[in-house]
C-alpha cells in the first residue's frame, strides 16, 4: 500500500477530522480497519499508520532493541506511549486527542500527506511553504540517490 496526495481538510470543534476519501478507499480495498496515530519522531506532525504498517514498524523496532538494555527498552516505551489506536467512524472521521492536538501544534486546517505506506497529518500553516528550497531538495535528492547501497 502507497500512499500519495496532499490534501487540505478542517478538525471540528471536538477534534474529529475526515480522512480524505482517497486514502479511505485505499484502506478499504486493503482491509485495514485499525489505525494507528502517533507523534513523527523527526518533525512537528503525527503519523498515521494502517494496522499492517505499524506492526512491521514495531517489528523492526522490537527485533532490534535488547529486553535487557535499559535505555533501549526507554526508547520501545517512549515510542509505544505516544501511540493511540482509532478507527473510523460511519462518516470516515476519527478522533485526534487534545495531546496529539497540542503537540502537532494544530488547531482546525490541517494538511493530510500521503508517505510510503503512511499519511501525515500537519497543522496546515506548517506546509504553506516547501520543507525544502527547491535547490537544496535537488542536491539533497542527488546526494541520496548516488549514494551506494
Amino acid at each position: 500500500m502507497r500512499f500519495l496526495g496532499n490534501i487540505e481538510a478542517r478538525t471540528d470543534a471536538k477534534g474529529r477530522v475526515f480522512l480524505p476519501a482517497t486514502f479511505r478507499k485505499q484502506l478499504q480495498v486493503a482491509g485495514e480497519e485499525q489505525l494507528i496515530l502517533r507523534t513523527d519522531i523527526h518533525g512537528k506532525c503525527l503519523v498515521l499508520y494502517p494496522e499492517s504498517a505499524w506492526n512491521r514498524r514495531l517489528d523492526e523496532i522490537s527485533a532490534k532493541v535488547s529486553e535487557w538494555d535499559e535505555d533501549e527498552q526507554m526508547v520501545l516505551r517512549e515510542f509505544m506511549a505516544e501511540a493511540e489506536m482509532l478507527t473510523l467512524d460511519g462518516n470516515g472521521r476519527f478522533l485526534i486527542s487534545k495531546r496529539l492536538l497540542q503537540a502537532a501544534g494544530i488547531e482546525q486546517a490541517v494538511r493530510f500527506i500521503g508517505i510510503k505506506d503512511t499519511i501525515e497529518i500537519w497543522a496546515a500553516e506548517k506546509t504553506e511553504k516547501p520543507f525544502l528550497p527547491q535547490e537544496e531538495f535537488a542536491s539533497r535528492l542527488k546526494a541520496i540517490m548516488g549514494k551506494q547501497q
